[in-house]
């Protein structure tokens, strides 16, 4: 008996599991008197993937660090800032359709020295939580930028 051909494209369908990135990202917030907090967002550049939308600072976790440890880190490489890393506030797991994955974790950093740089983004701007839904964020984003509009998380 025969064994069928297969088709070397069936074989080559099989899913390739790409590793989930570990990603953090800060929530930095500032007071105004008589007014609610303010969240800094990051507009990313026309030349990037998901060019123009919006998203909070930081990046990937390099081997051997701590997720506080990157994001200070990327604070200072992105915003040249040192920042005193507060709470984790929320932590997501996004799917792309490409098959990538992150494991996303939010800090909220409510003090840091130095001056705001913009240093490789295409702009940046303190918001009101209330206005956040406003902005075009990445997908990973989006339910926490629900919940910080709603005044669930902070």
């Amino acid at each position: 008996m025969r064994e069928p051909i297969r088709k070397l494209g069936d074989h080559a369908q099989a899913r390739i599991h790409k590793p989930v990135r570990l990603v953090v990202a800060a929530l930095i917030l500032r007071k105004r008197e008589g007014e609610e907090d303010e969240v800094l967002i990051c507009q990313r550049k026309a030349d990037q993937p998901m060019s123009l939308k919006w998203e909070f600072p930081g990046g990937k976790i390099e081997d051997g660090e701590s997720s506080e440890v990157a994001l200070a880190r990327e604070l200072d490489e992105e915003l040249g800032i040192n920042a005193v890393i507060g709470r984790r506030v929320a932590r997501i797991r996004h799917k792309y359709r490409n098959g990538g994955a992150i494991d996303l974790q939010f800090f909220a950093v409510r003090e840091f020295e130095g001056t705001l740089e913009n240093r490789i983004f295409n702009d940046i701007r303190w918001v009101a939580m209330k206005e956040l839904p406003g902005y075009d964020f990445l997908a990973a984003d989006l339910g926490l930028i629900r919940d910080l509009s709603e005044g669930k998380l902070l």
